[in-house]
């Protein structure tokens, strides 16, 4: 049972590794970087900073 778990984990991992490679691999730079910033950079955060600065 563990030999199966441990297998199946493994094939996971590959398919998650695979994916990954095969995302950024097909991908030009820039989209790359505007999907890595995303977590850190909203359009939003200017408005909401801008509305802040004048209340």
């Amino acid at each position: 049972m563990t030999w199966f778990l441990f297998a199946g984990d493994m094939l996971v991992m590959a398919f998650m590794a695979g994916l990954a490679v095969w995302a950024l691999w097909g991908s030009s730079d820039e989209a790359v970087e505007k999907t890595a910033g995303i977590p850190l950079y909203d359009e939003r955060d200017d408005e909401r900073h801008d509305e802040r600065d004048d209340g």
